[in-house]
């Protein structure tokens, strides 16, 4: 059996990860790949719950910075032990919208969260099986803005709490991403995502192939 591979998508918010994994998962199956795709936070009854909380304000209270980033933790370890190593050990693909980085660039760099400590609680939810690949889909912040007003311009939902937070702090969030990638180039690809979905999704499944079918 084929081991299973790991692709993980990462960006500021409006920057088409969930659009670009469905592409992605397109071309693999179409190549005969089995293709498990979740996110993050979610992907498990658990998480789901716990997504609420995070994305929609589901408990009615503001949630501390620890108590935030613990309830990522415990959605991350539930998702990996129940959907991403059963997945992998099945030799299939998952691809996650967002994960470990999410946690370093979000409450690490924009919330100010001290980087080593995260890490360790990082390690600690996924039991040390980091990504194969991550794919940052990179864009400024101004054009994330943009995308998000669209989204919601008519009236069908309304932003989350990461959503509604300050510009100042989605360019430390987009700051923190570079940082990352720069800390561990054999794992991070940078893509621009401010071009058209179609060209975006042609460099996404240049990249995977060259990092992941090339060997």
């Amino acid at each position: 059996m084929a081991p299973g591979r790991f692709i993980t998508f990462e960006g500021p918010e409006g920057s088409g990860k969930s659009t670009q994994i469905r592409r992605l998962a397109e071309t693999l199956a179409a190549r005969g790949i089995e293709v498990v795709c979740t996110r993050e936070p979610g992907g498990t009854a658990t998480g789901e719950a716990i997504r609420n909380i995070l994305q929609h304000d589901a408990a009615g209270e503001p949630l501390a910075d620890r108590a935030e980033l613990l309830l990522f933790a415990a959605s991350r370890a539930q998702l990996m032990e129940q959907v991403i190593l059963p997945a992998l050990g099945r030799g299939e693909w998952v691809l996650c919208d967002r994960f470990i980085d999410s946690t370093l660039a979000y409450q690490g760099f924009a919330r100010g969260m001290d980087i080593a400590a995260l890490g360790r609680i990082n390690d600690f939810a996924i039991g040390g099986r980091k990504p194969d690949l991550t794919l940052l889909l990179d864009l400024e912040i101004e054009r994330s803005f943009q995308r998000l007003e669209k989204r919601y311009s008519d009236g069908q939902g309304s932003a989350d709490r990461f959503e509604r937070e300050t510009r100042d702090f989605h360019q430390r969030v987009r700051e923190g991403y570079h940082q990352l990638a720069a800390r561990e180039p054999g794992r991070f690809r940078i893509i621009d995502s401010d071009r058209a979905i179609d060209e975006v999704a042609s460099k996404v499944w240049n990249v995977v192939q060259e990092a992941l079918l090339s060997q």
